[in-house]
């Protein structure tokens, strides 16, 4: 059993400020998972929520959009996108110059990055640590050996060993300060970054954090999956998000969540895969086995206050599967709940939180 996380995202976040020790794509894409159902949206919202402001780019090898409800401004709107690009170049492994791609190159050599980078990979190393592994951002070899979404190639035993041989999250060294910089440097020069697990959570809290600064009151952000949902509609009543019925060829929805202020991030089986020889292989692979996880579940969607801890504890919950994952989840501060489906087609929905199942 992985140790417990006691903090919050957000606590580490601030805690790092004064003092700090040091190609993007996660579990889904546009439809993967968690699908935020603009359908829903509009239907609900009154006649003042109709007057929006919003922008949709694809980044993040996904589309993602920001719809700002209050105030209605497109600039600022076009300001978070434009925030996205700017943590696009610098956390994707496949952006040559970024700073990922600079450490995954660099033979082990130590690579100066920006201070986002390092509080990214500081909170990556957290879930490391605090999941015995479970959660590990070295699994690039694995990655880029399995290929889902291009070769889907099925890896050889040798070909898994080797990989395997350059997985541990222990090999990622940080170091530096606010005042003299930051550094950072795998120790075995095999090793290969894939923040695909947390990177985008990260973006999504800051283009939040941004736009609250700037005096917003209402908006969504749609981060090709992660979704964050700032305030709530102007009538005080929730957001609602439509929850994807896994291997539905349309955007069907099992049910949907109403939710004021949040982050909504999903872990499942059924849009990165292959099927070979009568099996499925999906993308979430167990970083103890270079196998993805087979357990009962085809997604868990975790609803809580950081989407950089959602984006991490939907991925950790998915491999450790429903019993053991819903007792870890019960134990993490800034989790408001979760939203298991099982193969078998039931649904459990774990802590307080308003989820309608859409009945058949």
């Amino acid at each position: 059993m992985p140790r417990l996380l006691a903090k919050t995202m957000d606590s580490v976040y601030h805690e790092k400020k004064a003092c700090f020790k040091g190609n993007l794509m996660k579990k889904l894409s546009l439809w993967a998972g968690l699908l935020l159902c603009l359908s829903l949206l509009l239907t609900a919202c009154n006649a003042e929520e109709s007057k929006t402001a919003g922008s949709s780019e694809m980044l993040l090898d996904t589309v993602c959009s920001v719809t700002l409800f209050q105030p209605a401004d497109q600039e600022l709107a076009d300001q978070a996108l434009e925030l996205v690009e700017k943590y696009e170049a610098l956390f994707s492994p496949t952006i040559p110059g970024s700073d990922i791609w600079n450490i995954n190159q660099a033979q082990g050599e130590s690579v100066a990055i920006s201070p986002e980078t390092a509080q990214m990979l500081e909170l990556a190393l957290e879930y490391g640590e605090g999941s015995d592994g479970r959660f590990d951002i070295s699994i690039g070899q694995l990655s880029t050996l399995w290929d889902f979404g291009g070769a889907n190639h099925l890896p050889s035993a040798e070909e898994l060993e080797k990989a395997l041989s350059t997985v541990d999250y222990r090999q990622l060294e940080l170091s530096g300060s606010p005042e003299e910089g930051f550094h950072a440097r795998l120790k075995n020069p095999e090793s290969r970054l894939e923040p695909g697990g947390i990177a985008k959570g990260y973006i999504a809290d800051r283009v939040a954090d941004f736009l609250r600064e700037n005096g917003v009151k209402a908006a969504i952000i749609d981060l090709g999956g992660n979704i964050v949902t700032l305030g709530r509609k102007s009538s005080g009543q929730p957001w609602r998000i439509g929850i994807e019925t896994p291997f539905s060829e349309r955007t069907e929805v099992i049910g949907t969540l109403s939710i004021g202020e949040a982050s909504i991030v999903t872990s499942g089986i059924y849009e990165r895969q292959f099927t070979r020889d009568g099996k499925l292989y999906h993308h979430i692979l167990d970083p103890e086995t270079g196998f993805p996880a087979e357990n009962e579940l085809l997604s868990v969607s975790i609803i809580s206050r950081s989407s950089a801890q959602g984006d991490g504890l939907s991925t950790l919950a998915f491999l450790l599967g429903r019993e053991e994952g819903s007792r870890f989840l019960e134990e993490q501060e800034g989790v408001l709940g979760a939203i298991w489906v099982e193969k078998s087609g039931e649904i459990y929905v774990q802590g307080e939180i308003d989820f309608r199942e859409i009945q058949k």
